[in-house]
This record gives structure tokens, sequence and C-alpha cells, in this order.
């Protein structure tokens, strides 16, 4: 079988739509090693590791259950939540986690593979794939578990349950595309990487997370037009089979990230050879 040979090289004209093409045609030949990249890290990410899988809610717990001991014990005063704090601030923590999860993966999934990026030529979008086949499998863990909590406090099944994992897909192509603009230069800058983790920890506070959106003030005009919040609420309505207040929002945010994704994919293409033979050189 003979090898195909790529010759790489400087041009001023960028055809964006016959690089879209190549990008989606090397997306489709690299599938098998997308899913063999997905996993061996998840095989790995699990290995020698007591408690397994618990680790990939362990996070939201932790959060819910300070926000439920703070609200239980009258040190925080929050709103009424017209549900059992417990699942709110579970299921909050939960879809925030996922949408954060999504964010970082291009760039843990593109840092993790640059030994072999230097030595061997392979489809980068590979990674791309790979991340979110592993999105897709813990966030299936974290679903499961929400579920467990909104059966176990009484609130039962509902229909639009079936909607929710949709509004998941959504949540994820949102920070995947967020996540593949901001990989390139998190490459070159470390210092990205650290204010995107302290902005999206800020973040959290100004989304409906742990607590509702206020009935007046700043707070509530800041929440409503966060894109975070048209996310986290419109998934917590399907699951909890409330009438989702921000539907609309987030169709638009969810139209508007699909030629994004394409976009930032290009630029991750274009991008990460020239980063990846910096860093090599």
């Amino acid at each position: 079988m003979a090898l195909e040979t790529r010759i790489y090289q400087k041009e001023n004209n960028v055809k964006i739509f016959k690089l879209l093409k190549q990008s989606l045609a090397d997306i489709y030949s690299s599938r098998f090693l997308a899913k063999q990249l997905a996993v061996r890290d998840i095989k790995a990410q699990y290995r020698q590791s007591y408690l397994g899988i618990f680790w990939a809610f362990v996070g939201p717990l932790t959060t819910a259950f300070v926000w439920i001991f703070l609200n239980s014990s009258g040190t925080v005063k929050l709103s009424d939540t017209g549900i059992p704090y417990p699942v709110f601030a579970f299921s909050g923590t939960l879809l925030w986690a996922i949408i954060v999860e999504s964010i970082n993966s291009p760039t843990s999934s593109t840092n993790a593979a640059k030994g072999i990026m230097s030595k061997i030529n392979f489809p980068k979008e590979a990674l791309v794939i790979s991340g979110i086949y592993k999105l897709l499998f813990n966030s299936s863990i974290k679903i499961l578990l929400l579920l467990v909590f909104v059966f176990f406090y009484g609130i039962g099944f509902n229909w639009s349950l079936f909607l929710f994992p949709v509004i998941i897909v959504g949540a994820i192509l949102f920070g995947t595309t967020i996540g593949l603009f901001l990989t390139p230069i998190s490459m070159l800058y470390k210092d990205i990487g650290k204010i995107v983790s302290m902005g999206l920890k800020l973040l959290m506070y100004v989304t409906p997370v742990v607590y509702v959106i206020p009935k007046e003030g700043i707070m509530k005009t800041v929440m409503e037009y966060n894109p975070f919040t048209a996310i986290i609420l419109t998934a917590r309505d399907m699951v909890f089979g409330t009438s989702p207040e921000f539907l609309n929002y987030f169709i638009v945010i969810v139209l508007v990230c699909l030629p994004m994704f394409f976009l930032a994919l290009l630029f991750y293409r274009i991008s990460i050879p020239i980063i990846v033979e910096r860093m090599s050189s």
C-alpha cells in the first residue's frame, strides 16, 4: 500500500472551504485512532485508583455538599428553589462540571499528545474527537448519578428527560468550541490556562449553579445575559419537567456554536502544527 505524501508550505491564500473539507475528511479517516486514544485515556484515568470511576463525580458532589451544608445550617440564606435543594445544588454543580470539562478538554488532549505530535504525523482532529468521546463517557456517568438523586428525592420521571441528552450535547458543543479557540493560545502561554481556570471559578458565581437568579438588581441582569445560564437552566428544567424559560436563548447559542465550532476547528488545524514545530525546535 502506497503511503500518502504531504507537502507543507506557506500559502498566502487560505481557502477556508478547502481546509474545512480536508478537516472533515481527516476526522472521518482518523475515527478509529480517536476511539483508541479515548479508550487509552479513559483506562489511564482510573488505573491505579482505588476509588476508580468515583472520581468522575467527586468534584460536583463535594461542591454541592458544601452549599447544602451552608444552606441547611443557616450560614448562607438562599432563595427558595422550588425543588429539594440537594437536587438543585447537585444538578447545578454536575452540569457546570460538564461544561468546564468541555472547555478544558481540547487543551488537555492536545497537551497529553505533545510528545507524539512532534514525532508522528497524524490528523490532529483525532485529538479533538478523542476528547469528545471522553466527555461523553464521563458525562454519562454524571447523568446516571443525577437520575439517582432525582428519583431518590421523589421528583420522578417526566417525558422531558428524553430531551436532556440533547441539551448535554449542546453544552459539550458550546464548551468544546470555546476550548478549541483557547487551546493554541494556552499552549503558547501557560498563563492563559491559569486565567481560564480562575475565570471559570468566578463565572460560576454569576451563573445559577447553586442558587436561583435574583428577582432584581444587577446580578439578575448579568445572570440573564450570561450564556452559561441558558445552558444550566434549560438542562435543569428538562430534568425536573418544568417549563424551560431560557429555551429560546439556548437554541440561539447552539445555532451560533455550530458555525463557530467549524471555524474553531480550522483555527486549531492551522495553528497546532505551527505551535508543535515551534515547541520542538
